[in-house]
């Protein structure tokens, strides 16, 4: 008895300011496409400037899903993005469209590609910010919050084990779910047949890029958007770049030249972190968008992908 084929998925990842979403919407219009966000700070509606945001003109009538699905108060997490996204997959699949998974966000790609267990749901970066309020808060703090999302991890792991407990809270918060659940029954992968596209640009001419692009943002009015959103910004979203360094400004903490600076100096930074997670994926294909025929190598990936799963 032969198999269903496994339904395709087109990945389309690589640093901020790459040029993925010009990439994902020519994709799309190549072979019937469909793109899903991978990016965690474009799921949040209004932050819009701030997280390059595709705009309407620029979808070019491409149906575009998981971008505006979550309000600024609310927490993000890999496992209520893989959950909504796995159902957005599917209903283009049902459509008998190719679906395109865009974004920077690594951990949420794994989430969708591989699923969930406790290595795929660390974020480094969730990690990151609770070893900043274990320096200032101490132990017990994060312990009791441990103790408040899992009691049968925070039994087992004494405030003393600030590894464990950064590690169990951390999984905590970017998964939504208890980490004795991540541990105990992990997510399935989701069987999709992937093909894994990373756009890169030299060093150089990418942080071109990003500074020019973060230069546009305040000229958009970046410093407006955050103004008006600032009562509404919950603990993720305002940690996404370019909306703390405004609520610093904002707050009189600095001049707008020295905001703009730490901008592009995080998004930056931020880059090569993007760059090295998706060095670590394998099977990974890198494309070099300044190469001349950087789009037809990735129009004929998407179309082979297209009548592979047709």
């Amino acid at each position: 008895m032969s198999r269903e084929p496994a339904p395709p998925l087109l990945v389309i990842a690589g640093p901020t300011a790459a040029g993925k979403s010009a990439c994902a919407v020519e994709a799309a219009l190549a072979c019937g496409g469909e793109v899903v966000g991978a990016d965690s700070m474009q799921l949040y509606r209004g932050m819009d400037i701030g997280t390059g945001k595709i705009r309407p003109p620029e979808m070019r009538g491409v149906a575009h899903h998981m971008i505006d699905v979550w309000e600024p108060e609310e927490r993000g997490s890999a496992g209520r993005y893989l959950r909504q996204a796995r159902e957005a997959i599917a209903a283009v699949h049902r459509r008998g469209r190719l679906p395109i998974l865009c974004g920077g966000t690594g951990l949420y790609i794994r989430a969708v590609v591989e699923g969930l267990a406790e290595g795929t749901a660390r974020d480094p970066a969730v990690e990151r910010e609770l070893e900043g309020r274990l320096r200032r808060e101490g132990a017990a703090r994060l312990h009791a919050e441990l103790a408040a999302r899992d009691p049968a991890a925070a039994a087992r792991i004494p405030p003393s084990d600030r590894f464990r407990l950064v590690r169990a809270l951390g999984v905590c918060l970017a998964t939504g779910r208890p980490f004795t659940e991540i541990q105990r029954q992990a997510t399935r992968p989701g069987g999709y047949a992937v093909r894994y596209l990373c756009l890169t640009r030299p060093r150089e001419r990418l942080y071109r890029r990003i500074e020019r692009r973060v230069e546009g943002m305040f000229r958009d009015g970046l410093v407006d958007e955050v103004a008006r959103l600032a009562p509404r910004l919950g603990p993720t979203a305002r940690e996404a770049i370019g909306y703390r360094e405004c609520l610093r400004l904002l707050a009189g903490e600095c001049t707008e030249a020295e905001a703009v600076a730490a901008v592009q100096r995080a998004s930056r930074r931020y880059a090569k972190r993007q760059l090295t997670w998706f060095r670590a994926v394998p099977g990974a294909r890198f494309v070099d968008l300044e190469e001349p025929d950087a789009l037809a190598r990735i129009l004929e990936e998407a179309r082979t992908l297209a009548r592979a799963g047709a």
